[in-house]
């Protein structure tokens, strides 16, 4: 069995018993970096195997896992922090264990970009999460925009180098919104800081960041503009019949098509 292991993001005590029991009972622990995960292994006195598995080599590791699964080897893999293919190295193992037949699950626990959520107060009923920002400027920017339309909360992952320059892009793309930056989740000096695009984020960049903007306002439509008879006459013009017609313009206003029916007769 492979058994792909979340870890803490910061306080080492986020931990689940079935976590510390997933790594006390693996032949072998397949990691993002083996210096990481020895802390956390050595910190519960946990001694087992490492064998390395990160973005540049996870093909190669994905065959030695699948190798050592199928000879009876119960496997563990975890990442640096949090949950395994959360904008870290495992999607490819999964891929690779379905490919072979091989069973696999998740212990869940810590995700930096669901706690930032909590945190931060901003609207949880929809949300999108688009990890880093990768590319060239211009590449960013074209996928950003893409989303400006979205309602719900946008939230991404930004290392302390790359804020300032994020930021700006997100201003760009998206015009000015509220927006909150949530970094050092769970450790000493984490804090959540609210800001507008248009004024960045300011004070010195330090630790991890998980950067949320607020979505797109609902943009009214122009046709509730019209009167109720010139909204259904728009979609008879449009080639539709009366009843199409009302249907639509119900729809767009958001009522009951009863309501809008007495403006059809009026129209005969």
């Amino acid at each position: 069995m492979v058994t792909f292991v979340a870890t803490p993001i910061g306080n080492l005590g986020d931990i689940s018993l079935r976590a510390l029991e997933a790594l006390r009972e693996a032949d072998v622990i397949f990691c993002e970096d083996t210096r990481h995960t020895l802390k956390l292994l050595n910190y519960y006195e946990i001694r087992k195997p490492l064998l390395s598995c990160h973005k540049f080599n996870e093909l190669s590791a994905a065959e030695k896992l699948a190798e050592l699964a199928k000879e009876g080897k119960s496997v563990a893999v975890v990442t640096d922090a949090g949950t395994p293919v959360i904008s870290d190295p495992g999607n490819l193992l999964v891929n690779v264990l379905r490919e072979h037949g091989i069973a696999y699950t998740l212990v869940p626990g810590a995700c930096a970009f669901v706690a930032a959520l909590v945190l931060s107060g901003f609207p949880a009923d929809k949300f999108a999460f688009l990890g880093f920002l990768r590319g060239k400027r211009g590449e960013k920017l074209e996928f950003l925009k893409e989303y400006a339309s979205f309602r719900g909360t946008l939230l991404f992952y930004s290392a302390p180098q790359d804020v300032d320059a994020d930021v700006t892009l997100l201003h760009e793309a998206f015009g000015d919104r509220d927006a909150c930056a949530v970094r050092e989740i769970t450790k000493m000096h984490e804090s959540v800081e609210y800001f507008r695009l248009s004024e960045g984020l300011s004070g010195e960049k330090r630790g991890e960041y998980v950067l949320l903007v607020q979505g797109a306002e609902k943009r009214e439509n122009p046709l509730n503009l019209l009167s109720e008879a010139e909204h259904i006459a728009h979609y008879i013009g449009q080639g539709m019949d009366k009843k199409e017609a009302l249907k639509a313009a119900a729809k767009d206003r958001g009522v009951p098509k009863s309501e809008l029916y007495k403006f059809t007769i009026e129209k005969e």
